[in-house]
Parts: structure tokens; sequence; C-alpha cells
């Protein structure tokens, strides 16, 4: 399945697997990569040797293009995009849009530029500071997420720029493929769906979490970092919601100490990452140190294991995903099902075709 986004970075199927924090590790992204898709490593929760190795580790493992998801608004961002260049990664993509010099930085190097954005003034942005290619989340998608639906924002970015885009927010099977190639998309990126495969390294007891839950047991709330955030609801996120300033001041407290000693993170470092998401924001102190930390709360349930403890972010499609293939399986049944809709959508023109004829005599 040709498309932009195919010939732009170089893979056999329009699929991205985006890069989820604790779960797109080089595991993953291989199998992706290796199934012809995308596959996109998250650096958020890595060091900097950490994710110098994760790229060395998929390279040993497969010659197919894959890329590294970076936060824009990280105080090492440049060291981030150094390692991308010096390591010859393919693509590059952002959580937050990323700033012109960043992106001249990778364009430079030949490192195709991939930014995630979640309103159209985004896109246009990106686009105009030479973003090669741009991924639009709709409101359905996991983790921090906007209020516009995907077949609403979509449409919008498709007419508004010049770049192939990425549809994300609401996709896990080829029929949505085809929806969104038929807004004029170059391709889907999915979260949630390569979450919920054999390949990724989640626990066999969150994934259980995950496929157990229905449509409304994925929720939005801004009791984690004050900011929207689409996850499971849990008993965690129903303890936060019910928190007052203290306690969630102290429990931010707890977990950013936690993460500095896992990460190696000065504090000064999450004070200043903690400044930059709270800049434009009105978030409170404890918020912005939960923004800074979340990373901690994932691993909890990405990592450990403990679904009491953890946040499991989520697209809406978990709740209607009930089973664990392998990536290569997922991406082999997305391509056939996406065929075999474009095959019936065909069968659906009018018998005969119309087609280009001789105009009819005008009416005596």
């Amino acid at each position: 399945m040709e498309t932009a986004l195919t010939r732009l970075v170089g893979v056999r199927h329009p699929i991205v697997q985006t890069g989820m924090g604790w779960v797109a590790g080089p595991r993953l992204v291989t199998a992706t990569a290796e199934a012809g898709a995308l596959g996109i490593l998250a650096s958020a929760t890595m060091t900097l040797d950490e994710l110098r190795a994760a790229v060395r580790k998929v390279k040993s493992r497969t010659d197919a293009p894959f890329g590294v998801n970076l936060r824009a608004d990280a105080g090492d961002a440049r060291e981030r995009v150094r390692i991308i260049v010096e390591e010859g990664v393919r693509v590059a993509s952002f959580a937050l849009a990323p700033s012109r010099e960043l992106i001249a930085t990778l364009k430079d190097a030949g490192v195709v530029v991939m930014p995630s954005v979640g309103a159209r003034r985004h896109a246009e942005k990106v686009a105009a500071w030479g973003a090669d290619a741009v991924i639009v989340q709709g409101g359905e998608g996991g983790g921090h997420t906007g209020e516009v639906a995907t077949t609403v924002l979509l449409p919008q970015v498709v007419d508004a720029v010049d770049i192939p885009v990425v549809a994300a927010g609401g996709f896990h099977d080829g029929r949505g493929l085809v929806a969104a190639l038929a807004y004029g998309a170059a391709g889907v990126a999915m979260g949630t769906r390569f979450l919920l495969t054999s390949d990724s390294p989640v626990p066999d007891a969150v994934k259980a979490r995950y496929l157990a839950a229905g449509v409304s047991d994925v929720t939005v709330t801004r009791a984690v970092d004050g900011l929207p955030h689409r996850m499971l609801r849990t008993e965690l996120v129903a303890s936060l919601e019910r928190s007052g300033r203290i306690r969630s001041l102290a429990s931010a407290v707890r977990h950013a100490a936690a993460f500095r000693a896992l990460s190696g993170t000065s504090w000064a470092r999450l004070v200043a990452d903690g400044r930059a998401l709270r800049h434009g924001k009105d978030l409170s102190w404890s918020q912005v140190l939960l923004a800074a930390n979340t990373p901690m709360l994932l691993r909890a349930s990405m990592v450990e294991g403990r679904v009491e403890a953890g946040v499991m972010a989520s697209g809406q499609v978990a709740g209607v995903i009930s089973d664990l293939p392998s990536v290569g399986e997922l991406v082999e049944r997305v391509v056939g099902e996406a065929e075999a809709t474009a095959s019936r959508l065909g069968g659906l023109s009018p018998t005969p075709p119309l087609v280009a004829g001789p105009a009819a005599p005008a009416p005596r």
C-alpha cells in the first residue's frame, strides 16, 4: 500500500507504531520494523546512554527504517537530537512541536521530521518551519489529548498543509486505515493497538486490564498533571481526583524524587522541565511536578505491573480490542482488512460505471 508516507520514510505499509513511554522499546520497535511498518522508540523515559544503546540494539536486529520520539521541551533535547543524527536514525518524531532550529538541524542531517500535533494551527506552524510530515491526534487518542475528534480534526489539517498527514486517535484495524486514506491522510498511527500485542513488553496483568476495559472505562482526567490525559479509569485516578492540594503536592514530590533517582535527572532539570510545562498553562506546582515525573506513574504499571498504583494511558479503542496478536500478525491483518474494504467500496460504484461521453441531446 504505497502512499506519501511509505515513500517518505521507506516502509512497506502506511502504519506507524507510536512512541509510548516504557512500552516502545527495542523489542516492539524491531517487531514493527520487520513487519514493514514504522516503529518509533520512546526516548523520554531513557537516559542519553540508554537511548544510544536502544538505537544500536534495533539497528543490530533489523535493516528496516525506524524512528525515535523526543520531548521537544526537554532540557536535553539537543543532546538527543545529536544521538539521532550520529546513529543514522531515519525519523524523528516529537510529542510537542519542535523549534525551528531543531527541525533545521535534523533536516540538514537527512532525518525525516514528523511532529505530533492536536490542532490545525500547530500543524500549519511546523509545516511552515520545514517539518516533512505531521501526525495528527484526535481526542480519541491516548495520553495527553485534545477535545476535537479525529474525524473533524483530520480533514482540517489535510486541507491546511501540503505535507503528508498521518492520522492518530481511534485507529485499530484496516477499516480505519481506509477511512483515514479517504480523508486524505497518508497513513495511520496506533499506540494502544500496538501496546496490546504479544511483542509488547507490558506485563500480562496490565494487558488483561486493558482487554477487560469497555469504551466507558477509558476516561479523560486532569487529576494527574493538570492537562487533559486519556487513560483507563483506575483506583489511582479516582484517588487523585479526590485528593486535596496538600496531598497532591506530597504525592508529586515523592514521585519526583523517585523519577530523579531512576533517571539521574537533577532537581534543577526537573524544575526546568516543570517550568517549560507550566509555560502558558494555569498549573499548580504540584501539577507541574506530577507532569514532570508522570513517567514514574506510567512505569509503575507498564514495567512493574502494578495496575493499582500506576497510570495506564489508553486510547478509546481499548474498549473494542479483545486479542493479543503478534505485531507481524497485526500489521498483516490491518493491511488485509484495508485491501478487502477498499475492494468492497470499489464494488459500490454505479453500474454501469459513470464515464464521460457525448452530451445528451437537449430536450425538444
